[in-house]
């Protein structure tokens, strides 16, 4: 999908981060913008700069942990433009999980981690896919995965790493099914990277249904803050993340992850391991 002026395209967790920078480069290639996310007045306000900006963008709120708030959105989006032709699930959140080991770690911190990562892209999927397929045209579910679990998990971040792992294995399924159907829809899978994205995803406000008393929250950083604690490393920057990504849709890619030494040499950790029938490997340096 090499043109996109006056196509239409769906970006959850739109408010900020590598979300809103999605939606200001769909806007910058002539895209129609719905932007979506929970948090209604971060919304408002990022969608109005886009607005004032020139850019046709809408903003909806919706809670993707809800498929009933989903369907919702995408009733709102059909009714208001009549087709979809790029559905990004990218909402996602930072989950403090390296605080405990995984024995021990709330089960409300699993319980937000995958409704959000995991059960977030199937409300996605169940609520546009089949109406993208219907309308005929071509199309993208755009799946925003990580390599931490997406390739290789830290062993520090149990339930994101999972919740990732989860996204990766759903969205190739997905490829799979659509090719299958001989659709016009296809499916990718964006890793943010492919340093530390500069956003503040670690102070992610979580539900009160989600909190558990018992294990307190540590007080989030934001990215640049982390990669500064960890002697400076590079970081890249949201809106890095956004025009790879749609580069790669203009080239038909499945697999949006970026080139580093660093997630090519995990990779290859990763596959000597299973070919040799080892000891996994973790995410390394």
């Amino acid at each position: 999908m090499r043109d996109l002026k006056g196509k239409v395209a769906v970006v959850t967790g739109g408010a900020s981060g590598v979300g809103r920078a999605l939606g200001e480069a769909l806007v910058e290639r002539g895209a129609k913008v719905v932007l979506s996310d929970i948090n209604a007045e971060a919304l408002e306000a990022t969608a109005s700069e886009m607005r004032a900006a020139g850019g046709d963008v809408t903003g909806i709120v919706a809670d993707v942990m809800d498929q009933d708030s989903v369907d919702a959105l995408a009733d709102q989006v059909f009714k208001r433009h009549g087709k979809v032709h790029l559905l990004f699930n990218n909402a996602g959140v930072g989950l403090g999980d390296f605080r405990e080991p995984i024995w021990t770690l709330a089960l409300k911190d699993w319980d937000w981690g995958f409704n959000i990562h995991v059960m977030g892209v199937v409300h996605g999927i169940r609520a546009f896919v089949p109406r993208m397929i219907d309308g005929g045209e071509d199309g993208y579910v755009i799946n925003t995965t990580s390599t931490n679990g997406g390739l290789v998990p830290s062993a520090r971040t149990p339930v994101y790493a999972s919740s990732k792992a989860a996204v990766t294995s759903l969205t190739e399924v997905l490829h799979h099914q659509l090719a299958a159907q001989d659709s016009k829809v296809k499916a990718a899978l964006l890793f943010p990277g492919p340093h530390l994205v500069n956003t503040n995803l670690m102070r992610s406000a979580r539900p009160a249904a989600f909190v558990d008393p018992n294990s307190p929250q540590p007080a989030g950083k934001s990215m640049a803050e982390l990669a500064e604690q960890n002697g400076g490393v590079p970081v890249t920057e949201p809106e890095e993340v956004a025009n790879f990504a749609l580069d790669g849709i203009a080239a038909g890619k499945f697999w949006l992850l970026p080139q580093s030494e660093r997630s090519d040499g995990n990779i290859r950790r990763r596959t000597d391991s299973i070919l040799a029938r080892s000891a996994p490997v973790g995410l390394g340096g």
